[in-house]
Parts: C-alpha cells; structure tokens; sequence
C-alpha cells in the first residue's frame, strides 16, 4: 500500500529516469526463481544520486511517523535495506541494526547485527517488496529476538496477491514509497512504453509465475 500518490509517481519518476528500472516485455528477465519477468528493479541504484537518495530518506521518515509513530528501532533488510535503513534512523535519530538473509557460519553465528532489546519497538526498511519472503523471514527473527514488529516499509512493491497475503498472516502492516501500477502509469505518461505493451505489463502481474512460458 502507497502513502501518497504523488510521491509514488515522483519515486517511480525517479526510478525510470536513472534506469533503476528497465521494461523489456519483449525481451524479458529470467529472476532467480525461473520466473521470466518483464522488468528488472534495482533500487540500490538510487544511493548514487544524493537528491533521489535524500527525497527517498526523507519520505521513508515522513511515512514511519505516520504510520507507526516513533518506534525504538529502525532495522534494514540485507542487503539492500541496509543504506536507506541506515539514512532514516540518522535522520530519526534511533538506534539501527540488520538482518541477514541467514545465520552467519562463523564466529557468533548472527542473523541479527546490532544492539536489539527484548520488547523494542521496530520498523522494518526494505529496498523492494516480490513475493515477501525475504522481508518476512527478516520480520520473524526480529519477534524470535523479543522485538515488537510495527511494520514494515519500503520503496518498491509489485503488488503480488502472494506477498499480499503473506504480510496478513504475518500481521505485518507495509507500506511503499511506490509500486508497479504507479511505474506502469508513470511509464505510459512519459512515453516510455506504449498501449499494447502495458497490457503485457499487466497480464505478467496477474500471472507471473506463468507469464512467457
């Protein structure tokens, strides 16, 4: 769910205009998973542009005061949650820690990095929001470490029904600074993509997991 629409079409402005987006529906991604996808999202892209970088900083601050208050904690998600988690807790002023996407093999075998107290309040920061599974393990090892989870946030959300529900069931409100059908009417304004590919955009949305095959 987006806060505010015109920041949502100023991110996925942003986005597009530094090419932290591409839409190729003719000439589709492969994702890890073997879903074949036709855009590619790479926000850690925004971090090398200090007035993209800043507005993204200051949203992400403006939409945790909003929406969850003043929590203990702001804790990233490795790795590209880690910078922008960073950037709003300095801004907030609050303590930061991360999670790792696992436990590490050695030394003390962290997933959690940072001072983390029994019953503190967290928001969590994400770059960008697919099926959830990643957010969610890192929102569980934040509850398994005694943390009180506010929710989640974070720049970019696809939308999917799947990540949808899985936040419900988790009981973990989220909210995103943009989300594919803002890109994709963000996209259609500026000229970047035409009539017929924005229903290809819209049909990979509906069924991505079969989409190009």
């Amino acid at each position: 769910m987006i806060r505010n629409k015109d920041t949502a079409l100023k991110v996925a402005e942003f986005l597009m205009q530094i090419k932290a987006v591409k839409l190729q529906p003719n000439n589709p991604f492969t994702w890890a998973s073997g879903w074949k996808s036709p855009i590619y999202c790479d926000n850690r892209k925004t971090l090398s542009y200090p007035q993209i970088r800043n507005f993204i900083r200051q949203e992400f601050a403006a939409m945790i005061t909003d929406k969850f208050g003043e929590p203990d904690l702001i804790a990233g998600v490795a790795t590209g949650g880690i910078p922008h988690g960073v950037l709003v807790a300095q801004h907030l002023g609050l303590p930061f820690a991360y999670v790792r996407s696992e436990s590490k093999g050695h030394g003390l075998e962290n997933m959690i990095e940072g001072e983390v107290g029994n019953k503190q309040s967290v928001v969590v920061v994400e770059d960008l929001i697919s099926t959830g599974g990643s957010s969610l393990r890192a929102v569980q090892a934040l509850k398994d470490a005694g943390c009180k989870v506010k929710g989640l946030v974070a720049i970019f959300s696809y939308g999917f029904r799947v990540s949808d529900e899985a936040f419900k069931k988790a009981k973990c409100p989220y909210f995103t600074l943009t989300n594919y059908q803002t890109l994709i009417e963000q996209a259609m304004a500026s000229g970047f993509i035409d009539e017929s590919q924005r229903k290809d955009l819209e049909l990979w949305k509906e069924h991505p997991d079969t989409w190009g095959k």
